[in-house]
């Protein structure tokens, strides 16, 4: 996954909890300015603290699994439903 997909993905996981881009930012200790560059895809580099302080708030956690896997990426069910 990429910055930019997780980035969405927080945005979507932001609004089901009912929180502002405001009140992540202060939750997790980290700028609107940096909430709002990530979901809109504008941000190219994140740090891993950051990333992690942002999940956590959401309830989130980081998983590593073998790359693909065979799987579909999120990429590429989103590309399956516009068809």
């Amino acid at each position: 996954m990429d910055l930019e997909t997780l980035g969405r993905e927080i945005a979507v996981k932001r609004k089901s909890h009912g929180l502002t881009q405001a009140e992540l930012s202060n939750r997790a200790a980290v700028s609107r300015a940096t909430i709002t560059a990530l979901e809109t895809g504008a941000q190219r580099e994140l740090g891993f603290n950051k990333i992690m302080a942002i999940l956590t708030v959401l309830k989130l956690d980081l998983r590593l699994t073998p790359a693909n896997s065979g799987r579909p990426t999120l990429e590429d069910l989103l590309d399956e439903g516009k068809q």
